[in-house]
């Protein structure tokens, strides 16, 4: 999430919409859902084509390949203003954290075929760049998270509109089915940056810090309390939170894709996950955390509920 540098699944009201107009399709062309042996029947009473089955998730990848910002690239969690792959939730080979690939692949095996491919800074119109290298290792898995410098700007005007978020992820998934069409996808969700601004005001050095102009759009002028600063900082929330909305709803309409249900959006992390060079980045102790729950997803028998 580097300026120098859940969401919740909504269920039921879309799922009965869709079925509704499906019924009323088959309905209007005299189709049968399916006849009386449970075969897919034309109006004829011939059997139709089977549908296509839905591929089963991997819980057991062989390799993986990352793609996001600074916080996939541990910016600042080893060292000030510095990346630290090492440590990364996704790729990193720290002991400490076990990231991701250590979990999956074990750590002998993480080391050679694991590919980070993020970029500190990095906005959403980045990534299908990113996603182009990564699709070039042909990885079986493919980690997301993106986000945060979208909505983290100098104003909330300059924040990415929702709009151009949603047509650079599409584009994402482009460049990887176009290249890696049997790679599975894990989407993280951006993190809650309200709470980051809560969490991390407490800290004296950490709103010294901010100062030097660190998403100015959440944490400027920290300590200011007015109505309109009140606003600004619900402003880049919603956005976060339409973020979100975008990943989750295009990860749903790829087959191969899982996003983690909102969990990183909805952890409630405290300053001992924040780096203590700008108690923004997460650190050693956060990049575990962002590992745990990616090994959760991502080994879960089906999707986050």
């Amino acid at each position: 999430m580097r300026e120098h540098a859940p969401r919740r699944r909504v269920r039921g009201a879309g799922a009965t919409l869709t079925a509704v107009a499906m019924a009323g399709a088959l309905a209007l062309t005299g189709c049968t859902a399916s006849g009386g042996d449970g075969a897919v029947r034309s109006a004829s009473g011939s059997p139709g084509p089977s549908p296509s089955p839905t591929p089963a998730w991997d819980a057991s990848p062989a390799s993986v390949a990352a793609v996001g910002d600074s916080v996939t690239r541990g910016f600042d969690a080893c060292s000030v203003l510095a990346d630290c792959p090492e440590v990364s939730w996704a790729t990193g080979t720290d002991h400490g954290v076990r990231s991701l690939a250590v979990r999956l692949l074990g750590a002998a095996k993480a080391s050679s075929h694991s590919w980070n491919h993020a970029v500190s800074g990095a906005r959403m119109a980045q990534l299908p760049e990113q996603m182009a290298l990564a699709a070039k290792e042909r990885p079986e898995l493919v980690t997301v998270m993106i986000g945060a410098n979208d909505a983290c700007r100098d104003s909330v005007g300059l924040m990415t509109p929702v709009a151009d978020f949603r047509a650079s992820f599409e584009a994402s998934v482009r460049r990887l089915r176009a290249a890696a069409p049997k790679a599975q996808l894990y989407v993280s969700s951006v993190p809650d940056l309200k709470r980051l601004w809560s969490t991390g005001r407490e800290n004296p050095l950490g709103k010294q810090i901010w100062k030097l102009g660190i998403c100015r759009s959440m944490l400027g002028d920290a300590d200011d309390m007015g109505a309109a600063a009140v606003a600004r900082r619900d402003t880049v929330l919603a956005r976060v939170v339409a973020y979100n909305e975008v990943l989750r709803e295009v990860c749903a309409g790829d087959e191969l894709c899982r996003d983690d249900g909102g969990a990183v959006f909805d952890y409630r992390f405290t300053g001992e996950q924040l780096s203590e060079w700008d108690w923004f980045h997460p650190g050693r102790n956060g990049q575990a955390r962002l590992a745990e729950i990616a090994y959760r997803n991502v080994t879960a028998a089906g999707p986050p509920a």
